[in-house]
């Protein structure tokens, strides 16, 4: 079979794409679905489809300027929201100030690009077992669907928690129909399509197909999910799910922290699930949403106007709160997260403009370096060729330790959390549930996982009080506004 990489290959996903309806969530003809009733006829065009659901992983533009790992940023402590000005984007603004309402905020982003990937997996499962092609092939494409699927809906439970859960593809008939299921039924179905999927994934994968989704990847999933529905007799469940990553022998914890996030070092030996962008696809802004394949949160989050080495000019997103800067002062992964361009400015080396909500100091690990800066066809702020990391093992061994603390398993927790530490060259300390969450919060500091940590955790409510954060309401976001009309859905409480 003919095989290409993932960050080529979504350039091409178009063939396969229609113009959206009005519900982005549950299109009548989902994109992913051009000529579906005489498509799928070959084990080419079963993997076309496959790449159709991955597709959506990456999509940095839905309604609004959508990156996740932004967007999360800006609800969390770790940033503020930044940009040009006040309002320079209004659904950022909305959830940095939690002034979040149905009309305005992230939501229609989330729900929009989730439920298309949901879309796109459900038509290619209902289709897969007519394809004529070799059993183990057609194992592997049904378990990553399925490890797609279970993904998508994990976001979107963790994101609105009261949510449609479909499984196959809907008639315009039951379009309007559809209701709302307890979260309890969501989590179930995500456990058993990754529970499923497991056995028939690969691995590993060679070179040209890095970036497909693994058992390592599936099984760190699976643990993820348990761990954050918070049951503490199932501890040890996932604890022993992140240690079988562990013991996979497939990954481990680079020597150098700041390598893990080089656009030349993807999919390294401490990735589990990246999402791939790339500067080969030729990024143009035409209609929007703009063409290309690239990691606009790259452009977003570099110093706006920037004159100076190192760095090319941004747009002045997610600047660093000095709370998070302070807590990393003298710590060895300083330099990897923080971009300190005051420090250059004040040394005469550099100048740039002084967006909203400044603090001087912005990403590293996603900043958009001069020498990945694109000089191919199109416009290269479109066309950064940075990676988003979803999951990578220190994630999954401060996962764990949390994970056998809570499970009665002191020791087993001190372990995982002394070697996310070690590989910095920091001391042990006790693995008590304030030193764990106080280290993942440095070591994936900016990386979008500190708003769910807080949220999981029950720790929300104080700590993002600041910024405006209603306890009872903004743990999830409403649900679009467009998307109660004419339909059974129901608005999230306080909305």
């Amino acid at each position: 079979m003919k095989k290409y990489t993932l960050n080529i290959i979504f350039a091409f996903t178009g063939l396969l794409i229609l113009a959206s309806c009005n519900k982005d969530w549950l299109e009548v003809k989902p994109r992913g679905t051009t000529l579906e009733s005489n498509y799928y006829r070959n084990a080419d065009e079963a993997f076309a489809g496959l790449i159709a659901v991955y597709d959506p992983l990456g999509w940095e533009v839905v309604v609004d300027y959508s990156s996740k790992v932004g967007l999360l940023n800006t609800a969390s402590d770790d940033c503020w929201a930044g940009g040009g000005s006040f309002g320079d984007r209004a659904t950022w603004e909305a959830w940095n100030t939690y002034t979040v309402e149905p009309a305005v905020g992230p939501q229609d982003d989330f729900w929009g690009r989730n439920f298309a990937g949901i879309n796109r997996a459900n038509t290619l499962l209902s289709k897969l077992d007519e394809v004529p092609m070799a059993e183990p092939l057609k194992k592997q494409y049904i378990a990553e669907t399925k490890f797609l699927r279970a993904y998508y809906y994990f976001d979107l439970v963790r994101l609105f928690k009261n949510i449609p859960l479909m499984t196959e593809p809907l008639s315009p008939a039951e379009f309007y129909s559809v209701e709302q299921v307890s979260p309890e039924a969501v989590y179930t179905q995500i456990e058993k399509d990754l529970n499923e999927a497991i056995p028939d994934l690969a691995s590993n994968f060679g070179e040209i197909d890095k970036g497909r989704v693994t058992k390592g990847a599936a099984t760190a999933l699976l643990g993820k999910v348990i761990l954050f529905q918070n049951n503490e007799n199932r501890m040890l469940e996932a604890a022993n799910l992140f240690e079988q990553v562990d013991l996979s022998g497939v990954y481990e914890l680079l020597p150098k922290y700041g390598d893990i996030f080089r656009a030349d070092n993807k999919f390294n030996k401490e990735s589990i699930f990246e999402i791939a962008h790339t500067s080969a696809a030729i990024g143009y802004w035409g209609p929007w949403p703009p063409a290309g394949e690239g990691h606009i949160f790259t452009q977003m989050c570099g110093p706006r106007a920037f004159v100076g080495p190192t760095y090319s000019a941004g747009w002045g997103f997610n600047p660093i709160r000095t709370e998070l800067v302070d807590l990393l002062r003298g710590d060895p992964r300083y330099k990897a997260t923080v971009a300190n361009i005051d420090s250059l400015e004040k040394a005469g080396l550099a100048t740039y403009e002084k967006g909203y909500q400044n603090t001087g100091y912005f990403l590293q690990k996603y900043a958009p370096l001069k020498e990945f800066l694109s000089s191919g066809s199109g416009d290269p702020v479109l066309m950064w060729p940075n990676n988003y990391i979803e999951m990578r093992l220190a994630d999954v061994y401060l996962m764990a330790a949390e994970a056998y603390l809570r499970g009665g398993d002191g020791g087993k927790a001190q372990f995982y959390l002394d070697r996310v530490r070690q590989r910095v060259g920091l001391p042990s300390v006790p693995a008590t549930l304030p030193n764990i969450y106080l280290e993942r919060r440095l070591e994936l500091a900016t990386e979008g996982h500190r708003f769910f940590d807080l949220v999981r955790t029950g720790q929300a409510s104080t700590v993002l009080a600041f910024k405006g954060f209603t306890a009872g309401k903004n743990e999830i976001l409403p649900i679009p506004l467009k998307e109660l009309v004419n339909t059974k859905l129901k608005q999230n409480p306080n909305y």
